[in-house]
């Protein structure tokens, strides 16, 4: 076998090499991956022994965007990369749902993926080529893995679609964004946003990509075969049969009962939860159980429980067509709503949907409030953010109020792809837009539930939105023979099904998709029938939505602040902003208007809760901003007095010089006799001298 490996495929306008056994050798498994001038090492590790007193499988992932790798030294104090970025996190979920589901049941040693991104040309997006190294990785380590998988983005640009695109190209009217992996002949994962793209242009989407990544499948395959390690063999769980077949008389008939006439989650799971403890707290089962290679434990007879449900929920649908509600296969659960909810707000509102339930919270901010993001392709200002709180009295329990994991991150994005799609332009609506969904009850699909709250309260603030966006999640039921899609999904369905098939979108189309399965693959035609299915409950939820907010309030929150625009020319920014932003300051101060911000291009932004601050903030700046007219009148300020007359400030920043002679209709000895610093006037402008000095007078304004 030999000790480096390298294979190349078309990538894109690019090519990717993929290369193993140079670098990071005390790994099982690395590899780094080369398109154009992005470079990604990733590496796998496993533990040698199980992870004691856990029935999960104990996989992390990590993808790291180094800045070095585009040539730049990280901002802050520190000067070095610190907790993950949400692009990180999100690109780690990437990876995680597409190879989990190859690991063989039972494995409980600790395996962790390490992607990290050494160079970056601006052009090749390292997202899809970390989830190809993951699995490249794992295919030439020891690490028992069932794969490889492939993966590739596909973008709808100008109405085309076009397999992994350039940063550059997918700027340009791109209307649809899918990152698909796949196994076999089927795809195992799908994160997508689109521009209410229909159904048929989805499905055209996932299938070119279906058919780009077997190249990448194949060079994986092609890599293992020259220098791939003998898979070890891990210790799986597998309990005693004749203990398998005892809890199973225990629990079966009560279980069936428990799932077939208890459609509430909360009494349902207080008869499964008074079953447990009934049988771990059976002594006998361990006594006539225990053996010497093996000591059995209540953690034993919870997993032999927890089997059961899987075989008792999963049958019912095969067999009876029934659910643990009672709900139909494609029955959506009672939904209900309400905008308007909370006094203070800019927007909100309550959504719904059986056992979940979201409330939506919008707020309203101006320049100052858009949030920095930096990445290695561009360093920009965000406008829009939805961020989404999963609190644990939302589903009765008690654990530590920390910050945002990344299951928190990742529905909050989703439901961010939805609704972006729908905002207005921020030439039309020029706000900082912040959503929060809090998450008050939970029993699956509480991110498509924050999409339809969030859009009421969207609707409730008074946001032009282009239309109203709703989700649905589609699970599946099967085994070899059968498959069962079932609409709207609750939270044991999602635990013991195969499938949780987010779609959000309008009803021209689809914004957002998300596909993770437990099974290795999904066909095509399995997933046309998702997505119809999907439509169909979406156009119920959206019917019920419009009977809550049949359309966007006309007017603004009046907590809310206003923003007016206004276009000066670009040689008249520095007039507005005075040396060292004096000018600017002065005009807030004196306007009472929360901020007055000013882009290059010349646009300026002024915002204030108070409209009448707003109207003499606009006055300040179109007086300052125009061009002295000679004739007209003007009000001023005196700001100097001399002996041959006093300077005036006629105009925000411009001065002009009343001379002793035309302070008034009568000889003035003394101008401190007739004025003083601060009086305010109206003056005329007679003229503009070759120098550019104004002269105006005030008894010609007080004749006019």
């Amino acid at each position: 076998m030999k000790a480096q490996g390298r294979v190349e495929i078309p990538f894109g306008s690019s090519h990717l090499i993929i290369e193993s056994g140079k670098i990071a050798k005390q790994a099982n498994g690395a590899v780094t991956l080369s398109a154009g001038g992005t470079v990604v090492l990733v590496t796998a590790c496993m533990a040698k022994t199980p992870r004691e007193g856990i029935d999960f499988f104990p996989l992390t992932v990590e993808y790291q965007e180094k800045t070095y790798s585009a040539g730049r030294i990280p901002g802050g104090f520190f000067k070095r990369e610190g907790r993950s970025t949400e692009r990180e996190i999100l690109v780690s979920r990437l990876i995680d749902r597409s190879v989990r589901p190859l690991f063989p049941a039972g494995c409980l040693n600790e395996v962790q993926i390490v992607a990290s991104v050494l160079s970056h040309d601006g052009e090749n997006d390292p997202d899809i080529l970390a989830m190809i190294g993951a699995s490249a990785a794992l295919m030439v380590s020891d690490i028992p893995y069932d794969g490889p998988i492939g993966a590739s983005r596909v973008c709808l640009i100008d109405g085309k679609l076009a397999v992994n695109p350039t940063f550059a190209e997918r700027r340009e009217k791109n209307t649809m964004d899918l990152v698909v992996a796949g196994w076999g002949e089927g795809i195992i994962m799908i994160e997508g946003e689109a521009k209410e793209v229909s159904e048929k242009q989805v499905l055209e989407g996932l299938k070119l990509a279906l058919k780009d990544l077997q190249a990448s499948k194949s060079a994986q395959v092609k890599l293992a075969k020259e220098i791939g390690k003998p898979k070890t063999q891990i210790p799986l769980k597998s309990p005693n049969e004749d203990f398998i077949a005892h809890v199973r008389q225990a629990a079966l008939g009560p279980l069936n009962e428990a799932y077939t006439k208890i459609a509430d989650k909360q009494k349902r799971e207080e008869a499964v939860n008074t079953l447990i403890k009934k049988l771990t707290g059976d002594l006998s089962i361990y006594a006539q159980f225990n053996t010497e290679e093996h000591e059995i434990a209540a953690s034993d007879v919870a997993a032999q429980f927890e089997s059961l449900q899987y075989e008792v929920i999963r049958n019912n649908v095969f067999d009876k067509g029934i659910r643990a509600d009672g709900r139909g296969l494609k029955d959506i659960r009672q939904l209900d709503g309400e905008a308007g909810v909370l006094p203070r707000t800019h927007g909100s509102a309550l959504f719904t949907r059986g056992q979940t339930q979201s409330l939506g919270i919008v707020t309203l901010g101006t320049k100052d409030d858009e949030q920095l993001v930096e990445g290695l392709e561009e360093t920009g200002y965000r406008t829009f953010m939805l961020h989404y709180n999963f609190p644990s009295f939302s589903v009765g329990e008690t654990k530590p109020m920390r910050g945002p994991g990344r299951r928190e991150i990742g529905h909050g994005a989703l439901a961010a792809k939805a609704i972006k799609a729908v905002l207005p332009a921020k030439n039309d609506f020029p706000y900082t837009i912040r959503v929060v969904s809090e998450i008050l009850e939970s029993n699956g699909s509480s991110s498509m539930a924050s999409v339809c709250a969030g859009c009421l309260a969207l609707m409730d603030a008074g946001v032009p939105i282009k239309a109203p966006v709703a989700g649905i999640s589609i699970g599946l039921i099967s085994d070899e023979k059968r498959t069962v899609l079932i609409t709207d999904i609750m939270g044991l369905e999602d635990h013991f099904g195969d499938m949780d098939f987010k779609v959000a979108g309008t009803r021209e189309g689809v914004n957002a998709i998300q596909l993770d399965l437990k099974i290795k693959q999904l066909s095509i035609e399995l997933l046309e029938k998702a997505i119809a299915q999907a439509k169909d409950a979406r156009m119920v939820i959206l019917d019920k939505m419009n009977s809550i907010m049949p359309s966007v309030r006309a007017e603004l929150s009046p907590y809310a602040p206003r923003i007016i625009t206004l276009q000066i020319p670009q040689e008249k920014i520095g007039e507005i902003i005075g040396p060292g932003g004096k000018t600017i300051r002065k005009m807030i101060e004196e306007s009472g208007v929360s901020s007055i911000d000013i882009e290059e291009d010349g646009k300026v932004i002024v915002a204030s809760p108070d409209k009448d601050a707003l109207e003499v903030a606009v006055g300040m700046i179109k007086a300052l901003t125009e061009e002295p007219e000679i004739g007209k009148i003007y009000e001023a300020t005196v700001k100097r007095v001399m002996n041959f007359g006093a300077f005036v400030e006629f105009i925000p920043g411009r001065e002009g010089l009343v001379h002793v002679s035309e302070l008034a209709n009568k000889f003035v000895k003394d101008v401190n006799d007739v004025i003083k610093v601060g009086d305010k006037f109206k003056v005329k402008l007679m003229e503009k001298d070759e120098m550019g000095r104004f002269n105006l007078s005030k008894k010609q304004a007080e004749v006019t």
